[in-house]
């Protein structure tokens, strides 16, 4: 038996069979459950919620209900039975069962087939008060088997696909979404009923680089050389100090760099030796911004650039030899005026610790969280959905392209870029218009400066009616003092006090005070979405982009600082509802725009998100990452773990938001990798969710990044038309995600579970059930390395050759072109070119069915603007294939809605393992029949 495995049986056995510590305590029957009151003096409550779902309560003594931001108020009921055994009873569904210690009120959980899943063990409770409020720190650990891989819980940076063995810090930053809901490969998830800042997984904590044994270059133990060095003159020497902690990690720290040392002026290297008292794997969280390279034992373990006000962070590790040293060099060119920079890290973790992972609050009034069982991560994530809500389905332009930038400053720069999409045939859905539009001194009086958009309405009419495309619109939930907006609602008591009270500026001009409203009173919701209404909404806006949601009134303040800016909140202290400000701000944009107008679909991108927002037609993008090649490699499992936490619109800046210098006035070298890294970046932007273009200078329209007849130019121009012409599959896929609860960007081990080899893969993914996507993130690479999954055989996209699933392959990837493979059996609807989503939507619909395999698809309608969908005005046609037979069957209509096409053309394409494929689908041979909304089959012919 496996050394891990053991000690893994070995922990269960010693949470359940040894001797309890208290005396057992009796429990009480209540609806959907039971309640026990342990010896402990802790009460616990245990019900099923569904069939799928254990609701898991624990408080320190009185168990007092508490009002759930994130779960809807449930009359949801389940077949459940109650089972005392020998010091333990049994709350058990059809699909799920929680075994329960009376001694000391740990829990094991299992599947329908009595399989164990996962185990609470150890609760902890230690007493806190903020701002005078007392709740309690909290923590809960689970066992973890060995084989076991952790998914979801948000959006994060540091390029980890499976969180197994890692921390990951749950707390809202430009970035860095939080959103508390895990789900393991084991097919469960554990949605976490909290609103501080929480740790998951390892919640050790970090320690300063003191905590390892350091030599500086010259011998010295207890610190490491640092010099600060001429950026310009590596021969002149500023300052040359000793350092034993590197921690210079918010605006606050600032002042800990040697005087008078200009930092944008200078060169940092760190040099000495590092050594553990322990041996093993060691792991490092580095935040950095401007340009680091840290090179432990020779090897280079870190190698980034972030910009200076924004800082990012990677997690890396080092094996140690107890106290053997290791060498380690740092160079770090902070490239800015603010500098930041910290290296702390984790020792290996024991046996024990291998075998759990946990989640540690910093405030909460009790341990409240939900298990869920399903049969696979779908099953899983539909659970969650089912408590926090469905995803709502957005207006169908939203799917198409967007174009963004930072930012069109004026009505012209909008209607000229948009009429210049138009000209080129580049098809475009969504023109976006980021912050600014206000005269300088009015941030938050939400009114257009009318010096450079002077007839706002007149260019919204535009946009629709002359260029059939949508606009989004910046607002932020920051008022600056003075405005009209600010004074009315500081008289009714809407806004957070303490900046204002701190006479903190902003960064815009000369500097402005300001401070953001409490989106967690309704008043100030609803009377922020009446301002909106009033100077935006009534102008024709389409959408909303709500930014700094985090809420981040200024970057890099300290958690601490920020927290006194946001205090007290309607609901309570701001470090106990720390990172749900983004869920009560999309609430408010939501039930205020229904509210106004209930036969349009509310659309909101916004920064920053939390568990449930997806019921508030609410998408995230990741914030303003970098323009690097790591920086989009980065994004493939940030957004697909932000997928697996049950969010399924996600989406990011196509070529990253801001640049190195050297992009700005390129030499030939420069700009050619500029030119390929949005190439590439396109390539994967097409098949995300939402299809996003947005950057700082230079300008990211694909005539901006390349001339018409250049390759860069031309790939991008393939990829727009392409997802154009996957419209039907992906509309199709979105109302699935509202009907069944499903995700379009998926982790591999959302199909493919029982291949343990996909477990770790954080750079491949299907998307929606047939595409599998291979981003090509390394600089001049014509080729990468793509494995197939086990399960099924493989198409090309391109070329329509067969491979074998369960193998690596060293697939094409021509500057031109990024890897796409089509899992057999598929069934994939293509729509006719088009230049805008409401364009031909009654066009032939062309219909590729990938043989070899059985399959199916089902093609959903609606009218795409409005919420008719959720009264049952919409329709599915059914697609099967049968291979046995080499029969497609397109099955009756089901529903219908108003406009729906009487008749269809629908052409079907036959791939075979012979046939060859190709992506220019008009030329395609196939057969074209006329569906009229009855059954028909249609026999392969070739």
């Amino acid at each position: 038996m496996p050394k891990k495995l053991l000690a893994f049986l070995m922990l269960i056995a010693a949470v359940f069979l040894c001797a309890p510590v208290f005396a057992q305590s009796g429990y009480t029957s209540i609806p959907g459950g039971i309640r026990v009151k342990l010896s402990s003096g802790n009460t616990l409550q245990v019900t099923a919620m569904g069939k799928s779902v254990i609701h898991v309560q624990r408080s320190h003594d009185i168990l007092n209900a508490q009002k759930s931001l994130m779960v809807m108020d449930s009359n949801t009921k389940a077949d459940y039975s109650v089972t005392k055994k020998q010091g333990h009873v049994s709350v058990k569904t059809s699909a799920v069962e929680a075994v329960v210690s009376l001694a000391d009120g740990s829990i094991i959980f299992t599947d329908a087939a009595g399989k164990l899943l996962s185990a609470a063990t150890k609760s902890d409770f230690t007493p806190v008060s903020n701002g005078g409020e007392t709740s309690w720190q909290l923590q809960q650990y689970f066992t973890s088997s060995p084989t076991e891989a952790f998914y979801g819980l948000g959006q994060h940076q540091e390029g980890l696909m499976n969180y197994k063995g890692y921390q990951v810090n749950l707390s809202q930053y430009n970035t860095d979404v939080a959103i508390p809901f895990m789900v393991s490969n084991k097919n469960y998830g554990i949605l976490w009923d909290n609103y501080s800042i929480t740790k998951v997984g390892d919640v050790r904590a970090y320690q300063p680089l003191s905590g390892l044994k350091l030599i500086s270059k010259t011998g010295d133990e207890g610190w490491l050389t640092a010099s600060y060095v001429s950026l310009n003159d590596s021969t002149k020497v500023f300052v040359q100090r000793p350092e034993s902690v590197l921690d210079y990690a918010f605006l606050k720290d600032q002042d800990k760099f040697p005087a008078g040392v200009k930092l944008g002026d200078s060169r940092v290297i760190y040099e000495g030796s590092l050594a553990s008292g322990y041996a093993g794997v060691h792991k490092f969280h580095l935040k950095y911004s401007g340009y680091i390279k840290i090179w432990v034992d020779g090897k280079l373990v870190a190698n980034k650039w972030r910009q200076a006000w924004n800082p990012g962070s990677q997690i890396f590790e080092v094996n140690f030899q107890k106290d053997k040293t290791q060498p380690v060099r740092i160079e770090w060119i902070p490239d800015g005026g603010e500098a930041y920079l910290a290296l702390n890290w984790l020792p290996p973790l024991s046996a024990k610790e291998q075998n759990e992972m946990a989640f540690s609050s910093e405030a909460g009034d009790l341990i409240d969280y939900y298990f869920i069982a399903g049969a696979n991560a779908d099953e899983v994530i539909s659970g969650y959905r089912t408590l926090t809500g469905k995803a709502t389905l957005l207006p169908k332009w939203a799917y198409g392209f967007w174009q963004s930038r930072e930012r069109y400053k004026t009505q012209d720069e909008i209607l000229s870029t948009i009429k210049e999409f138009r000209k080129r045939k580049i098809p475009i859905d969504n023109i976006v218009l980021d912050w600014s539009y206000w005269k300088q001194d009015q941030w938050g009086s939400q009114e257009f400066d009318e010096t450079r958009f002077p007839d706002a309405t007149g260019m919204i009419k535009s946009l629709h009616n002359d260029y059939h495309a949508h606009f989004m619109i910046s607002v932020w939930p920051k008022f600056y003092k003075g405005t009209a907006n600010y004074d009315y609602l500081n008289s009714k008591g809407l806004l957070y006090k303490r900046n204002i009270a701190d006479a903190r500026r902003d960064w815009i001009g000369k500097g402005y005070e300001s401070t953001f409203y409490d989106a967690y009173n309704p008043q100030a919701r609803a009377e922020v979405w009446s301002m909106m209404n009033k100077h935006l909404y009534s102008k024709g806006i389409d959408a909303w982009w709500m930014d700094a949601s985090e809420p981040d009134l200024h970057s890099n303040l300290d958690v601490e600082t920020r927290k006194t800016t946001f205090t007290p909140t309607y609901l309570g202290s701001s470090t106990k509802y720390f990172n749900a400000f983004a869920l009560e701000n999309a609430h408010g944009i939501y039930e205020g725009q229904r509210g106004t107008n209930p036969s349009a679909r509310v659309f909101t991108l916004t920064r920053s998100a939390y568990g449930g927002m997806q019921r508030y037609a609410a998408a995230t993008w990741s914030g303003d990452i970098a323009s690097r090649w790591e920086d989009l490699k980065a994004q493939i499992p940030a957004g697909l773990n932000f997928s697996l936490s049950g969010m399924p619109y996600w989406t990011m800046d196509i070529g990253g938001f801001s640049v190195e210098r050297r992009y700005e006035k390129p030499s030939a070298e420069n700009l050619d990798e500029w030119r390929e890294l949005n190439t590439r970046w396109y390539q994967y932007g097409a098949f995300v969710p939402l299809f996003r273009q947005h950057g700082q200078y230079p300008f990211r329209e694909i005539y901006n990044i390349a001339p018409e007849g250049h390759k860069a130019y031309k790939s991008m121009l393939y990829y727009n038309k392409l997802r154009y012409r996957l419209m039907p599959y992906i509309y199709s896929l979105a109302g699935e995600t509202y009907h069944s609860n499903y995700t379009l960007m998926r982790g591999l081990v959302m199909d493919f579970g029982a291949d343990t080899a996909v477990n770790n893969i954080a750079d491949q993914y299907m998307f929606g059930p047939s595409l599998l996507i291979n981003p090509v993130t390394d600089y001049r690479a014509v080729s990468r390395k793509v494995y197939l999954p086990k399960g099924a055989n493989w198409y090309d996209l391109y070329t329509g050759k067969l491979f074998k699933g369960g193998n690596t392959i060293t697939a094409d990837a021509p500057y031109e072109r990024m890897p796409i493979f089509v899992k057999q059996g598929a069934i994939i609807p293509f729509g006719p070119e088009i230049q805008y989503t409401a364009e031909k939507t009654d066009g032939i619909i062309t219909v590729f069915v990938y043989t070899g395999a059985n399959g199916s698809f089902s093609l959903y309608e609606d009218e795409g603007l409005n919420y008719n969908y959720e009264k049952g005005q919409f329709s599915t046609i059914p697609l099967k294939y049968n291979n046995a037979s080499g029969e497609l069957t397109i099955g009756a209509r089901k529903g219908s809605y108003p406009g729906i096409s009487s008749q269809r053309k629908f052409k079907i394409v036959w791939v075979t393992e012979s046939s060859g494929a190709s992506t220019d689908i008009d030329k395609q041979q196939g057969q074209t029949v006329t569906y009229t909304g009855k059954l028909l089959t249609i026999k392969r012919k070739y």
